[in-house]
């Protein structure tokens, strides 16, 4: 009964995951897009093509089509099935095992994150060579706003085949360096805060405690966090997906050069 549980929870994980996807792939179009804009270029020595989302949103429309708005989205549903089909999947087990709770049986809150970063950092590993396939697929677009490097694969099975061809089984892992801390600090951040924000939903009384919207209201304010701490792990992993093979190693460089100069 436990295995057939655990199978469910992998099951619905990855394809709630993948459903939401079909949603949210125009603004991964658009945020692959932005993140690439002004690759290892110094501020204020490009031209900014897209200058905020809603108007990468209508410069993709107008140019690549509508279409264009949802390019990679066979490899995002792949990488989506995978990565939280895995995820939710390991922290399940993780859950059954009891690693989230302390000697007397109560939830602990730090091992609840170590086990939520940990079963993100599988899930990352299982799912980087479609999020490279990914990343490749919503960067290629016209040459009028092209940015960062263009593959121009012809599909999602094309891409796989050619990364593998080119590169070897390893260079489907290309970027999974930068990918598994990427997942890890969401994964935590997400476990962190979302019992938190739904005990506040809870107790302003802005819904009745047994009303779907609680989760909802929670869930949305726990998504803050989770991208406020994503973020830089994501213009990384982005950058080092989309770079050609001889380029990594410059690129990591220049990135880490870049984020050093911002601190300083």
């Amino acid at each position: 009964m436990q295995q057939r549980r655990q199978a469910l929870d992998f099951a619905l994980g990855g394809a709630a995951a993948a459903g939401a996807c079909v949603l949210t792939n125009p603004l991964e179009v658009v945020k692959t897009r932005m993140q690439l804009q002004g690759e290892l270029r110094a501020r204020g020595s490009y031209p900014r093509l897209y200058r905020n989302a809603f108007h990468a949103l209508v410069l993709i429309g107008r140019e690549d089509g509508l279409l264009g708005l949802q390019k990679g989205l066979g490899a995002a549903i792949l990488y989506q099935a995978l990565m939280n089909g895995v995820r939710l999947g390991a922290y399940s087990q993780l859950e059954a095992l009891g690693f989230t709770r302390e000697q007397g049986g109560r939830v602990s809150a730090s091992c609840s994150i170590a086990a939520g970063a940990a079963a993100g950092a599988m899930g990352a590993v299982v799912g980087s060579p479609a999020y490279l396939v990914k990343t490749h697929l919503q960067a290629q677009s016209a040459a009028v706003i092209a940015v960062g490097h263009q593959h121009n694969h012809q599909g999602v099975t094309t891409a796989f085949l050619t990364i593998y061809r080119q590169q070897g089984i390893l260079g489907l892992w290309r970027g999974v360096s930068a990918a598994v801390p990427r997942v890890m600090v969401g994964s935590a951040a997400q476990l962190a805060t979302f019992d938190s924000a739904k005990q506040l939903v809870k107790d302003q009384q802005w819904f009745s405690n047994d009303s779907w919207m609680v989760g909802l209201a929670g869930g949305m304010m726990s998504s803050i966090a989770v991208v406020i701490t994503m973020t830089p792990f994501d213009v990384i992993s982005t950058r080092l997906y989309n770079q050609p093979v001889d380029e990594v190693g410059k690129a990591l460089r220049r990135i880490l050069g870049l984020l050093a100069e911002g601190l300083m």
